[in-house]
């Protein structure tokens, strides 16, 4: 099997790093990407290259997007979580830096980095079950994140005459350092060599659409097809 160029953003911890760790073990070419420069430093030795930039400033991605040949799979992982906790004093400074971090950085990692896919190549966008139904506290990542999931349905549209397949990707509750700061209960926690091995195989099936884990994300689409009066009571705490 001939090895795959991969970049992975959000590489250095959770998610990212565990897709890291899957796709080097499996023997293919992997660009890591993220902020922490020790971090980077220490995966060189097992990266095809590395990045160190940060996703908010264009002028640092188009200048590590000159390092980079051609793609296969370009996967957009990296984001962030703050929470809204007093909606009557709204934060517009911390919605703003949410969305900025999880939806308008895409914009300018897809103008530098979208021209490097080939041709029968993929894009990944590692979206949230959190775009199933709203949710307390979360006004900020979820609209970042039911934005990314209108990008990536929407561009899957545009690359049909590129041959670039889409894959938009929809996990549940994954331990990681952005979900330990969580103060609530997480049904069905998943580990993110778990979440990484999931989507794995959504890449490797070249899915346009995949969801897990699945007792989580069914339950969600159900209730939000149900009248607001009843999954508001079950979910709204306070």
């Amino acid at each position: 099997m001939t090895a795959k160029n991969i970049l992975i953003t959000g590489a250095t911890s959770g998610i990212g790093h565990s897709l890291f760790k899957h796709y080097q073990q499996q023997g293919d070419n992997v660009i890591a990407c993220g902020r922490n420069k020790e971090k980077l430093q220490e995966m060189a030795q097992q990266a095809k290259l590395i990045g160190q930039f940060d996703m908010t400033i264009p002028s640092e991605i188009e200048a590590f997007s000159k390092s980079v040949d051609s793609l296969d799979i370009l996967v957009l992982n990296a984001g962030n979580c703050r929470y809204i906790d007093d909606a009557k004093q709204f934060d517009g400074e911390l919605f703003a830096d949410v969305i900025q971090t999880n939806l308008i950085s895409l914009g300018w990692l897809l103008q530098y980095l979208l021209p490097k896919v080939r041709q029968g190549g993929q894009v990944v966008f590692v979206s949230s079950s959190a775009t199933l139904m709203p949710f307390q506290r979360s006004e900020a990542y979820g609209a970042s994140k039911s934005g990314v999931d209108y990008l990536a349905n929407s561009l899957r549209l545009d690359l049909l005459k590129e041959k670039i397949d889409v894959t938009l990707i929809h996990p549940g509750f994954i331990k990681t350092p952005l979900t330990d700061k969580n103060d609530f209960p997480m049904p069905f926690l998943l580990n993110s060599e778990q979440a990484a091995l999931n989507i794995a195989k959504a890449i490797d099936s070249r899915k346009e659409y995949a969801h897990f884990p699945k007792r989580l994300t069914m339950l969600l689409k159900f209730l939000s097809f149900m009248p607001n009066w009843i999954w508001r009571k079950l979910i709204i705490k306070g």
